[in-house]
């Protein structure tokens, strides 16, 4: 089953990793979005190691489980630290210096700003797996 994981970056700057639709809920932290993403897939293990151990029915919503990572701005940036996000700005039509504070947490992005992040990195991705070396 797929399912959601959110990665969010917590106030004192760590990241953590949660799956909000699940009732099992699971999830993951650390000082950077890896480190998170390796203790979450770890509590996936640990939570479905129980389960196995004790004898108990696995649920179905942890069977064959995969995930959909969902990004904050802040988390996305740690993530894929090789994009210069002043450049990055520049290509989604966001004023450099904003983009930073979206980086940083700083600032309440909207919808509509997200929107143009995302379609930006669409764009970006399309490019780079069309590019023949």
């Amino acid at each position: 089953m797929e399912t959601i994981a959110l990665i969010e970056q917590g106030k004192d700057g760590s990241f953590t990793i949660y799956t909000p639709d699940l009732q099992s809920t699971i999830t993951g932290s650390g000082k950077n979005v890896k480190k998170a993403k390796e203790d979450f897939t770890i509590s996936v293990s640990e939570m479905i190691l129980s389960y196995i151990e004790t004898g108990r029915e696995l649920p179905k919503e942890l069977q064959d489980l995969t995930f959909e990572y969902k990004y904050d701005i802040a988390s996305l940036f740690d993530y894929y630290n090789w994009i210069n996000v002043t450049q990055f700005a520049k290509i989604a039509g966001i004023n450099p210096s904003l983009m930073r504070q979206y980086k940083k947490g700083l600032s309440y992005i909207s919808e509509k700003q997200a929107n143009k992040i995302e379609v930006a990195l669409h764009k970006l991705g399309n490019e780079l797996s069309s590019i023949i070396l």
